[in-house]
């Protein structure tokens, strides 16, 4: 991607994000937009987010790939990982070789590695002493994240937080955790919707995803209330 293409992308980017302070927007439909954006825009290949429900323990809500999710889905299990530590400290953790860090959590390296990442930079959702997630960069390459992909990827996290957590009729902590939960909840049945498209298809459930998101869009429609319709088989893609 050409720099003036980064750049506009990045300007959408900003702009969709900052749309998520009006009232009513669609938290998991912001997240998936930021780990795209990544994706597009940053030296990584996948990229995915995990957030806190309301008992502070983390689940995957949006990611590039399945193989993404697996690697962020085995930290959870082991609780612990980059992006788990990350979480905990709420400081962001660059492991810029897999294999030669393995020592340190050697069931997430193994699987990483079975995935074919080789480096991996886990950035905090955070605003000032509250840390909601992590937004986690996965490269197929060695080597540690450029400066200015460490910046620009934080940026976007604050940026998502503040979308999330500023929004004015969440400003009390019990509303604040019931988006979030809701996040939570409606990400298990967009799963299911994935593997019903899958199944009913013939596709992998990547591209099932893709599937649900184009006719949510084109027809301005949430996507919680386009997997609910596909998992009780009132609409077939």
């Amino acid at each position: 991607m050409s720099e003036a293409g980064r750049e506009a992308v990045l300007v959408d980017a900003f702009a969709t994000l900052a749309d998520s302070l009006v009232a009513g927007f669609d938290v998991i439909e912001l997240l998936q937009t930021l780990v795209e954006t990544c994706r597009s825009v940053l030296d990584v290949q996948e990229a995915g987010i995990l957030l806190a429900d309301e008992d502070g323990d983390l689940d995957v809500v949006a990611s590039t790939s399945e193989a993404s999710t697996l690697v962020e889905t085995m930290q959870l299990d082991a609780r612990s990982g980059p992006c788990w530590t990350c979480f905990t400290t709420a400081e962001p953790v660059s492991l810029p070789n897999v294999a030669v860090d393995q020592g340190r959590w050697p069931e997430f390296a193994a699987v990483a590695r079975e995935q074919g990442f080789r480096s991996v930079h886990a950035v905090p959702l955070r605003l000032r002493g509250t840390v909601i997630g992590t937004l986690n960069l996965l490269r197929t390459s060695v080597g540690a994240l450029n400066e200015r992909d460490v910046r620009v990827g934080q940026a976007l996290a604050d940026v998502a937080t503040i979308g999330i957590l500023q929004e004015r009729t969440l400003r009390e902590s019990v509303v604040v955790q019931e988006q979030l939960q809701g996040a939570l909840d409606t990400r298990v049945v967009i799963e299911q919707a994935k593997g019903v498209v899958a199944h009913v298809r013939g596709v992998s459930t990547d591209e099932a995803f893709v599937l649900i998101r184009q006719h949510a869009r084109s027809r301005r429609l949430k996507l919680a209330d386009v997997a609910v319709q596909l998992v009780e088989r009132r609409l077939t893609l």
